[in-house]
């Protein structure tokens, strides 16, 4: 079935190609309309297909982080410095004072560290106000750079234009609307925010600020970063932009079609100017963590002239130091692709990290997305209505269409950093297959309906189906065409009929066993049933289906046939059932082939002489004492593939010119050794024979038929040579008349 799908495909293509494009295409632009129409649920579709294929293909694709470590606010920390005396005297409780965060920041001076981010506010001003300007003091003092948040609130007072200039970033919009400051807190109601800075003596030592705002979709799940954001006055970058900017010598953020600059820096952002992060893994995977305590207790031993515990690894030097909570119920938790519940500054951390290495994930151009949702709607018609199997289109809507997607997405992912879209190519594929299904089943089947009542009757329901896509029913008139014929005939069927002359019932069934083992046989290789005439079995090769082998299909039938009949005597014999045995003619020529018979009533058949050659050489069998004769056309198409004896030439009654007939013996190759040492020497005799030596011939013959006594063709021939050792005959040219 698979070789024939492979034979009909471009006759299918061309007959059915304009209907799978159309399918296709309306399909792709179906897809296309519901995807900016947020239509169908796409976006929710796109956002979980996406999350799945980034933590699928893009997790620990990279080690762990060589350039940020993070310094964690984690529970041990809260744990320690709370039982621990001096440190709770000094430091208070959570959130401590500034004084804890100033001994940090000098012990990661000490350590080398490169720059520090700090993931939170230190808005709180302290009771005396040492505490800040002291920190304050130590950022002066050490010159290490320190990156500080910037928080937003609806409830905050409108920042003093003065301090909202330090916390600006110049930015050139290259014509794009920056995302604002506010949250919607009623459907539809969007509500501004300020903006809610560092405690003042911060404001003058701290090397930048950025916002430390989740930046989440709609679903409130972080993939994207916007990067800045505005007031309607002044722009703010992010955290990770502000430490960025003076890494890469930027003193404005430039957005350009597709890209952003940041000094030295060149990213490729999505057209809205956001970019998806390239989360890598989990927070723990990517990147070291070490406790806040850690840092405090190095400080500590320093002060003591004491090992810290950093020497030999160098944890912090020249390193990117990120400061951030961890413990569970500090800050504003964020969920990620990767994990539902993370520390807010996860999504920071991808920022700088991305921004670092410059491989953020960016959108493709809708154009491609579109371009393989047609390309999958395409793939999906033109499979479905080619092979036009219900298996495969159950198997392709539910199996085949997601994975396809999800592995074109993962791949993107993986190799280029884009995203493909994915609800966009899955809604067109799905669309698609659910057309070309409705087209098979509503218009392929009601166009295949009358030929497959006409001919399913005598034809296998493969060959129909090949027929269908011929898209044509042969002519009532018929047409002319090279063909091959096959006859076969019970051997003395009315003798065997008379053993049932008291139970006509068990003839008919074991008439309907042999001819259904027969006949299946030959439909098997591709053969058109034509009749049965009581015993007989009429089957042509060659048409309607017009098969260039149609010779080699009719010599397999036959021996199939033969082999058939061979297990049905043994099942026979076992019943206790009459002996059977069959005889075959077959003969190749060009016949007049079509429906033949009335509107009311017609058949499929073949006239011809070649016909008629075919039925003699069936009955010439008895003649020869051979069970398949086949005719001088069909061994010169099948001579390759098939072993064959070479019987006489004969002369049809009516007919002048002698033809040569053959016994089909076996397929190529398949002949016992035995049978084909008697095939040359009934060769060698029938040499003599033609020459007139019939002493000699009769002497192999004989000599032969010792070893093989069931051979029947080497008795005929033996017979003949000494009737003609006898009586010589008048006339003699080697060529035996066929009677009718």
């Amino acid at each position: 079935m698979a070789s024939d799908i492979w034979k009909f495909l471009p006759q299918r293509l061309r007959n059915h190609l304009p209907r799978m494009l159309g399918v296709a295409a309306l399909s792709t632009a179906v897809a296309a309309g519901c995807w900016l129409l947020g239509a169908l649920g796409l976006p929710t579709l796109e956002r979980a297909l996406y999350d799945r294929a980034l933590t699928t293909f893009t997790r620990k694709i990279r080690s762990q982080s060589h350039d940020i470590v993070v310094v964690a606010i984690d529970q041990s920390s809260l744990d320690g410095i709370r039982s621990n005396p001096t440190y709770a005297r000094d430091f208070g409780p959570y959130p401590w004072n500034h004084l804890l965060w100033a001994r940090v920041m000098e012990e990661l001076s000490l350590q080398g560290a490169r720059a520090v981010l700090f993931d939170g506010v230190m808005d709180e001003p302290s009771t005396d106000g040492n505490t800040e300007l002291e920190l304050a003091r130590v950022l002066r003092e050490r010159r290490l750079p320190v990156y500080l948040g910037v928080a937003t609130h609806p409830m905050a007072a409108p920042l003093p234009k003065a301090v909202a200039q330090v916390l600006a970033f110049p930015v050139h919009t290259g014509g794009r609307t920056l995302p604002r400051l506010e949250s919607e807190s009623l459907p539809g109601i969007r509500q501004p925010h300020n903006l809610v800075p560092p405690v003042t003596p911060l404001l003058a030592e701290a090397k930048g600020f950025g916002l430390v705002e989740g930046e989440v979709d709609p679903d409130g799940i972080s993939r994207r970063t916007r990067f800045v954001y505005s007031d309607g006055t002044n722009a703010y970058v992010t955290l990770p932009v502000a430490a960025a900017a003076d890494f890469f010598g930027a003193t404005e953020l430039v957005f350009s079609g597709r890209t952003l600059r940041l000094g030295q820096r060149e990213l490729r952002v999505n057209p809205d100017g956001s970019a998806e992060l390239d989360f890598g893994g989990a927070l723990h995977e990517r990147f070291r963590i070490v406790p806040v305590m850690a840092l405090l207790d190095a400080w500590s031993l320093r002060q003591q002239g004491r090992p810290t515990g950093f020497e030999e690894d160098a944890s912090f030097r020249d390193r990117l130091v990120v400061i951030g909570p961890t413990a569970l119920g500090l800050g504003t938790p964020a969920s990620t692709p990767f994990a539902a519940f993370v520390p807010g500054m996860s999504s920071r951390l991808a920022v700088l990290e991305n921004i670092s290495s410059g491989r953020f994930i960016t959108e493709a151009p809708f154009g491609v997305s579109l371009l393989f949702a047609l390309g999958l709607a395409v793939l999906s018609a033109v499979l479905l209505m080619t092979v036009r199997s219900p298996t495969l289109e159950l198997a392709w809507l539910l199996l085949a269409v997601v994975p396809l997607v999800f592995l074109s997405m993962g791949a993107s992912l993986a190799l280029g950093r884009v995203h493909l879209l994915g609800a966009l190519p899955v809604t067109a594929g799905l669309l698609a297959s659910l057309g070309a299904m409705a087209s098979n089943h509503l218009f392929a089947n009601r166009q295949a309906a009358f030929i497959r009542e006409a001919f399913g009757r005598y034809m296998e329901p493969r060959l129909i189906e090949q027929m269908i896509e011929q898209n044509r029913l042969p002519k009532l008139d018929g047409e002319e065409r090279e063909l091959t014929a096959f006859f076969s005939d019970i051997r003395g069927f009315s003798s065997f009929s008379e053993s049932f002359q008291h139970n006509p019932r068990a003839l008919v069934r074991v008439l309907n066993q042999y001819l259904t083992r027969v006949s299946s046989a030959l439909l098997f290789e591709g053969g058109c049933l034509d009749k049965y005439i009581g015993d007989a079995v009429v089957c042509l090769f060659g048409a309607p289906i017009d098969h260039s082998d149609h010779a080699v299909r009719a010599c397999r039938g036959a021996l199939a046939a033969q082999a058939e009949v061979t297990q049905l005597r043994e099942e026979f014999r076992q019943k206790g059932l009459p002996d059977v045995y069959t005889r075959i003619g077959i003969n190749t020529a060009r016949l007049f082939v079509g429906n033949f018979g009335s509107d009311q009533l017609f058949d499929y058949t073949a006239m011809g002489d070649g016909m008629n050659l075919a039925s003699r050489l069936e009955g010439a069998n008895k003649s020869y004492g051979s069970l398949i004769m086949i005719g001088p056309r069909t061994y010169e198409l099948a001579r390759d593939h098939i072993e064959v004896r070479e019987l006489d030439r004969v002369r049809v009654a009516g007919k002048a010119e002698a033809v040569t007939v053959y016994e089909l013996l076996a397929l190529k190759g398949e002949l016992p050794a035995k049978k084909r040492w008697t095939v040359e020497r009934y060769h060698e005799a029938l040499e003599l024979y033609r020459q007139q030596r019939f002493a000699e011939a009769a002497g192999i013959l004989a000599a032969q038929l010792s070893e093989d006594p069931e051979d029947g063709p080497t008795a005929v021939l033996l017979e003949r040579c000494r009737e003609y050792q006898e009586h010589p005959p008048r006339h003699f040219d080697g060529v035996a008349n066929l009677e009718k």
